[in-house]
């Protein structure tokens, strides 16, 4: 079947399956705010259990990353993800998803092999770009601070 590129574009918007932009951007907002509800609330209760306001936020970081590993691991952090999209990208989360998927996807390989070597294919840029921006931004601030 010869098509030129305009029929060709023609016939895929015609076939192509509509995008409920509406419901999707709904359930990423609701599901990504719930993700900061449940953080706020875990911050809360650890300043309830008596740590103070930066103590406590470390420790709902730590939360969240543990609960997030955990929902991933129990294969719920993708059902979640399903529909609540990019609402799930939060970024201590969404980063906990990222480390732990491909651990447990090259499980099977082994544990140094695979789960070991492949944890930060995803994760491993990001943190190597990170160290980098905060040593070159030390750096920076501490050669133009006066």
């Amino acid at each position: 079947m010869d098509m030129s590129p305009k029929e060709y574009q023609a016939y895929v918007k015609q076939k192509a399956k509509k995008s409920p932009i509406v419901k999707d951007v709904t359930f990423a907002f609701l599901i990504g705010g719930a993700i900061c509800v449940l953080g706020q609330a875990i911050t809360n209760g650890w300043s309830a259990a008596g740590l103070n306001k930066e103590e406590a936020g470390t420790a709902a970081s730590c939360t969240l990353v543990f609960l997030s590993a955990l929902l991933t691991g129990l294969n719920l952090y993708g059902k979640l993800a399903r529909y609540g999209g990019a609402g799930t990208l939060v970024p201590i989360t969404g980063f906990a998803n990222a480390v732990v998927s491909p651990a447990i996807d090259f499980k099977s390989e082994g544990f140094v092999t695979g789960m070991a070597a492949k944890m930060f294919t995803v994760a491993g840029p990001v943190i190597v770009f990170g160290t980098v921006a905060s040593v070159l931004y030390g750096v920076i601030l501490k050669l133009f601070r006066l």
